[in-house]
């Protein structure tokens, strides 16, 4: 069989359900790889989303739980929620996996991930644990041209979170191509797949509105830098 990046839009609901959960970081790689399965005629069912063991903010990008209940509101999904540290995170998500597969009678997963594939062996590992299907339709792309194609797709992504050799200046700063051509002449992964930055998707063709949020304030935690975001 054809792997699923190589599948014809219409031929997608041949080889899967047509109903998906997404891993939904709140990031530009999450929404994307969910634009992209909607293209390809699959319909995002709900959202699945890990927050530190405070409830408050996203485990992976540092993100409010209330800007991630946003950004589900404007794509008109439910999203759910649990807490947890990185050492509960795996048994956690399969539970969470399992239970949203039973109430909504699921048969995949997409996740946003491109080309490290540890990331794709856990994300396989936990999905056949709740009988789902990994799809990752971003997958082994190239990392500029994928940014490049969020933009011109009107993805609208900010920089939340950021290593040190980008610094706190970085922060707030629009994902465009002359934020690209900054990163580059640092050495810096135009998609920060290796952890040099996160994002905060405020607008996309999925959203039915835009969410207006504005960098209020700027912290460093352990050698990376974050954002201190509110919702307007």
């Amino acid at each position: 069989m054809k792997s699923y990046n190589d599948l014809p839009l219409i031929c997608a609901d041949k080889y899967y359900d047509m109903s998906f959960l997404c891993s939904w970081s709140g990031g530009k790689d999450s929404c994307y790889a969910m634009h992209i399965a909607v293209k390809k005629g699959l319909q995002p069912i709900v959202l699945l989303n890990v927050l530190n063991e405070y409830g408050d903010r996203s485990r992976s990008h540092g993100i409010p739980k209330e800007i991630l209940e946003a950004q589900a509101d404007a794509m008109k999904l439910p999203i759910h929620f649990f807490e947890s540290t990185w050492n509960d995170y795996e048994r956690l998500y399969i539970e969470s996996l399992k239970r949203l597969t039973d109430t909504y009678n699921l048969k995949s997963a997409v996740f946003g991930d491109i080309d490290i594939q540890s990331h794709r062996d856990w994300e396989e590992k936990v999905s056949n644990a709740a009988n789902l299907k990994a799809i990752l339709p971003i997958w082994q792309q190239s990392r500029k041209q994928l940014v490049l194609d969020m933009i011109d797709n009107g993805i609208e992504a900010l920089i939340v979170s950021c290593n040190n050799i980008l610094g706190p200046d970085f922060l707030g700063r629009k994902i465009d191509k002359k934020l690209i051509e900054d990163l580059e002449a640092l050495g810096v992964d135009a998609c920060g797949e290796n952890g040099e930055y996160h994002t905060l998707v405020v607008n996309a063709p999925l959203f039915k509105e835009k969410l207006r949020v504005n960098v209020v304030g700027k912290e460093t935690s352990s050698n990376y830098n974050f954002a201190s975001l509110k919702l307007l």
